[in-house]
C-alpha cells in the first residue's frame, strides 16, 4: 500500500482514531518516501492528548492492532519520546500527517 492510500484511510477514521486518545498521527518511514517494498511495515508516529488518561500498554497495543486492521499491513507505532535523538528530527521532518496537523510540526 503507498503512502496515498494510508494517508486516506488514516483521515477517513481520523475521528473515530482520536477515540484512542490521539493528539496527533503521522506516517514516516519508508512509505512516506514512497521507497516502500512488499515486506515494508507502516512507521506511524502517535501523540497522545495530554488530557487523555494516561495511555497503558494494552490502549497503545489496541491501537496499534486497530490500525493494522485497518492498514491491512504491519505497523510499527512510535511516540516522539521513544525516538532516538540522532534520528527524531530526521522523522519530524518527513512525517506526513494525518487528520490536523500540529503546531510544531516542521
Amino acid at each position: 500500500m503507498n503512502k496515498e492510500q494510508i494517508l486516506n484511510i488514516l483521515n477517513k477514521h481520523y475521528d473515530e482514531l482520536k477515540n484512542f486518545g490521539l493528539k496527533s498521527l503521522a506516517l514516516f518511514g519508508s512509505v512516506a518516501r514512497g521507497e516502500e517494498n512488499i515486506n515494508s511495515d507502516t512507521d506511524l508516529l502517535v501523540e497522545f492528548d495530554p488530557s487523555y488518561d494516561r495511555i497503558g500498554l494494552i490502549a497503545f497495543m489496541r491501537l496499534r492492532y486497530h490500525l493494522e486492521e485497518l492498514i491491512g499491513t504491519r505497523v510499527d507505532l512510535v511516540t516522539p519520546n521513544a525516538l532516538k535523538r540522532q534520528l527524531k528530527a530526521r522523522i519530524l521532518k518527513e512525517a506526513i500527517y494525518a487528520g490536523k496537523r500540529p503546531e510544531y510540526a516542521g
